[in-house]
């Protein structure tokens, strides 16, 4: 597994990325209809993009050039998003997208919006609900 930068040619695995964990993995936590509002497979793609370079954005390369997951933080410290590939959950992926993230970035406090799915993960990291 390699992580490295975003680079805009990753944008449309991203977004279908994002689309299928959804779907397929934090819809066991929520309601048949709130996945389709939360992911509705019509992003802005452009303003993904803009916002990604803008950020400090990461990749998680598998070996098969499938992008396994991917995360973004901001220079204050809030990690916009953090998602694995629906067949990559449960190896370590946002853990070590997570550590990289937050090493990045100049900061003594992080925050989120976490889903109920990744909520537990952030916990365990020592993130507090407020």
């Amino acid at each position: 597994m390699e992580i490295r930068r975003y680079l805009p040619s990753d944008l449309a695995q991203i977004s279908q990325l994002f689309y299928d964990t959804v779907h397929r993995v934090n819809a066991i936590d929520y309601s048949k209809e709130q996945p389709d509002v939360w992911a509705t497979g019509l992003l802005n793609l452009a303003a993904w993009n803009e916002s990604f370079l803008a950020h400090y954005t990461l990749v998680a390369v598998a070996s098969n050039n499938v992008i396994a997951g991917f995360g973004d933080i901001t220079r204050e410290g809030y990690l916009d998003r953090l998602y694995v590939h629906k067949d990559y959950q449960g190896q370590g992926i946002a853990t070590a997208l997570c550590n990289e993230l937050e090493n990045a970035i100049e900061s003594d406090k992080f925050t989120t919006h976490a889903s109920i799915t990744a909520k537990p993960f952030f916990e365990r990291r020592g993130y507090q609900v407020i």
